[in-house]
C-alpha cells in the first residue's frame, strides 16, 4: 500500500510516526556534523524542507528524543554505527522566527521575546534544578515575554549555560527562518532599530557564547554581515551557488521519478519536469521543489502549488517600481532568455532602494530565478550571474504578479487585451484610460515630459507589465535594434500558440508641450517614428507580411493616454 501524502507536515517525529511519505534526507545530519563548522547559515527558497530538516536535527540530537531511535531506523544516517551513539545526547535549543511578521517594532520585539520565553518553558526542569544556584533560578524565571531588551539579548546564551550545568554538555542551537522578521522590518520601515536589537541577540548567542557546541540557521536570504552578523567571523554561509548541502534541501530527479512510479504517475514525468524542475544548488542541477512535488503526488494534477503559497509582497513592490532596464530584463527572462547581472548575494535591506540590481539577488535567493553559471571577472573577481527563470511554475507566478497590478480593473484589463488583439482602436483607448485612471494613483507620472527620458521609461514599464500576460502567445521584445533605431515594444506571435495573431509594434511618447500642442500630434509623431525608423525590419526578416503587422502609437500625458494605429501598410 502506498504511503499517505501529508501536506504541510513539518514535524519530523509525527511524520515518521504516521508513516507518511518521506524522502530520506538524513545524510544531512552527518554532512553537517562532519563539517565541524561552529555556525552555519543555509539559505534556501521557501517550502524547500528547511523546517523539516531542522526538526529532524532536533529529533536526532536532542535529549528530549533520547529514547526515540525508532524514528531513524531504516534511514541512511542509522547505517553509521558512530551516529547511533550520539543520537539523543545533546541539549538542543530549537526556535523559529517564521511567525515574526509584525508591522511595528514593539510588537516584533515582543514576539521574539515570547518565542524565547516559550523555549525556556521547554527546559522548565532546569529552572527548578539544584544544578542552578538560587540566583540563577530567579534569573531563569525572569525570562518572560515582558523582559527588557538586555535580558532578552543574552537569554539564549544564558540558557546554553544552564543546559551545560544541568546536562554537562554544551548546547546545539537551531534557528529556523531567521530572516523573516528582517524582511518585515524593512517592508514596514522599522529596520534600523530592529537590526540593532537582533545584532545584539546574535552576537550574544553565537559569538560570545562559550557554552555553544554549534549552531545552524536557515532562511531564504543571506543577510549581510554588516547588517546583523557583525564580528561573526566563525559563520559559514551556504547560498544557492554553494556546493555544500546541494542535495539536502529539495528533491533530486531520481527521488522525484521514484516517487512518481510509487504513486502510479510515471507517465507524467515530462510535465512534472517542465513545471517543477530547474532549481540549481552549486553545480547540482535538476533539483525539484518538494512542496510542488508532494502536492502533485497527492492531487495528480499540474498546478502552481508553490507559487501560490506566498504573496511575494517585497518582490512585487521592487519589480513594480523598477526602471525600464529591470522590466526589460524581466521580459527577456519571461521569453525564455537569459540575462547577465553582477550583484552581491548578501542582502542589505537598507540598500534595496539604492541598488536596484539587488532585485536579482532577491529573486535568486527566493528560487524564482536560477543561476545557470557564475563567472568571476576582473582583478576584483566580481561575480557575474547568468540568470534564467527556474521553470514553468515560476513563469506563471511572474505572469500572475504582473496581472495582479491591474486586478482592481480586471474587466478593463481584459477589454484592453481583447481590443489590442482585434485591432479595435476605439476600445483600446476606452479600456486603457480606465486602467490608467484606476492604477496610476500608485505612481508619480508627472504632467509633462522632463528633460530626461524617465517618464517614457515609466510608461514603457507600465505597458510591458500589462501585456506580459500574453507570454504564452507572444514573444515580447522591448528596446531592441530594428531598422534604424530602437522600437519600444514588439509582440511576435509564437508558432506554437496555434492562433492567427497579428505581429505588433508599439512606440510610446510622452506629451511635450514645447513640441506638440495636442496629444493627437504626439501620437502621430509616435506612428511616424515607427515608419521613419523602419521598425518592421525584424518582423519582415522573419517572414511576416505587411498585412500581418499592426503599428500602435501611444501618447501619454499624466493619467491620460491616446492610442492611434495603422495596420497592413
Amino acid at each position: 500500500m502506498n504511503q499517505v501524502i501529508s501536506i504541510g507536515k513539518q514535524d519530523f517525529a509525527s511524520l515518521r510516526e504516521g508513516n507518511y511519505f518521506f524522502v530520506d534526507k538524513t545524510h544531512f545530519i552527518s554532512e553537517w556534523w562532519e563539517s565541524g563548522d561552529d555556525i552555519t547559515l543555509i539559505a534556501r527558497p521557501r517550502r524547500f524542507g528547511k523546517t523539516l530538516n531542522m526538526s529532524m536535527l532536533n529529533c536526532f540530537f536532542s535529549h528530549q528524543y533520547a529514547e526515540r531511535a525508532d524514528l531513524f531506523e531504516g534511514l541512511s544516517v542509522w547505517e553509521k554505527e558512530d551516529y547511533r551513539a550520539i543520537q539523543g545526547k545533546y541539549p538542543v535549543i530549537f526556535l523559529s522566527f517564521a511567525d515574526v511578521k509584525q508591522d511595528n517594532y514593539r510588537d516584533a520585539i515582543y514576539k521574539i521575546k515570547k518565542i524565547i520565553a516559550n523555549v525556556y518553558q521547554q527546559f522548565h526542569e532546569i529552572g527548578r534544578s539544584e544544578a542552578l544556584t538560587e540566583v540563577q533560578r530567579r534569573q531563569f524565571m525572569n525570562v518572560t515575554a515582558d523582559m527588557d531588551d538586555v535580558i532578552a539579548q543574552s537569554a539564549l546564551q544564558d540558557l546554553s549555560y544552564y543546559c551545560y550545568l544541568y546536562y554537562g554538555r554544551k548546547a546545539i542551537i537551531l534557528l529556523d527562518e531567521y530572516d523573516t522578521p528582517m524582511q518585515e522590518a524593512y517592508i514596514h520601515d522599522y529596520g534600523d532599530k530592529f537590526t540593532s536589537f537582533v545584532r545584539g541577540l546574535f552576537n550574544s548567542t553565537f559569538k560570545t557564547n562559550p557554552y555553544l557546541e554549534r549552531a545552524l540557521m536557515t532562511g531564504i536570504t543571506r543577510i549581510s554581515k554588516a547588517s546583523i552578523f557583525s564580528d561573526l567571523n566563525n559563520l559559514v554561509v551556504i547560498t544557492a551557488t554553494s556546493e555544500r548541502y546541494a542535495e539536502c534541501f529539495g528533491f533530486t530527479e531520481k527521488e522525484v521519478f521514484q516517487a512518481l512510479e510509487l504513486f502510479d504517475l510515471g507517465e507524467q514525468k515530462s510535465s512534472v519536469k517542465a513545471w517543477y524542475d530547474g532549481f540549481i544548488f552549486g553545480s547540482k542541477k535538476d533539483i525539484y521543489n518538494p512542496w510542488s512535488i508532494t502536492n502533485f503526488l497527492k492531487e495528480g494534477q499540474i498546478r502552481s502549488y508553490w507559487a501560490a503559497t506566498s504573496s511575494n509582497g517585497l518582490i512585487n513592490r521592487m519589480i513594480q517600481t523598477a526602471s525600464s532596464e529591470i522590466k526589460t530584463g524581466m521580459e527577456t527572462l519571461l521569453n525564455g532568455g537569459q540575462i547577465e547581472a553582477c550583484f552581491d548575494e548578501q542582502i542589505v535591506f537598507e540598500q534595496l532602494d539604492r541598488d536596484e540590481n539587488a532585485i536579482w539577488s532577491l529573486l535568486l535567493a527566493s528560487g524564482y530565478l536560477k543561476a545557470d553559471r557564475v563567472e568571476y571577472r576582473g582583478m576584483t573577481m566580481e561575480p557575474w550571474y547568468y540568470l534564467s527563470i527556474t521553470n514553468l511554475e515560476t513563469a506563471s507566478m511572474f505572469s500572475s504578479m504582473f496581472k495582479s497590478w491591474f486586478g482592481i480593473t480586471q474587466s478593463s484589463y481584459n477589454g484592453f487585451m481583447k481590443a489590442l488583439l482585434s485591432d479595435d482602436i476605439e476600445a483600446m483607448n476606452h479600456y486603457l484610460n480606465e486602467v490608467i485612471m484606476a492604477t496610476f494613483s500608485f505612481f508619480d507620472t508627472g504632467s509633462d515630459c522632463s528633460e530626461t527620458d524617465e517618464p517614457e521609461r515609466f510608461y514603457h514599464g507600465f505597458i510591458l507589465g500589462l501585456i506580459v500576460e500574453q507570454w504564452e502567445n507572444y514573444r515580447i521584445r522591448s528596446n531592441r535594434e530594428s531598422g534604424f533605431g530602437r522600437y519600444d515594444v514588439m509582440m511576435i506571435p509564437r508558432e506554437r500558440s496555434g492562433k492567427h495573431l497579428p505581429a505588433i509594434v508599439m512606440e510610446f511618447k510622452v506629451h511635450n508641450s514645447r513640441k506638440e500642442q495636442t496629444l493627437e500630434e504626439t501620437v502621430q509623431a509616435a506612428l511616424q517614428q515607427i515608419e521613419d525608423k523602419h521598425y518592421d525590419a525584424e518582423l519582415l526578416a522573419q517572414g511576416f507580411k505587411k498585412a500581418q503587422i499592426h503599428h500602435y502609437g501611444f501618447a501619454f500625458q499624466g493619467k491620460k493616454v491616446l492610442i492611434a494605429g495603422e495596420s497592413g501598410l
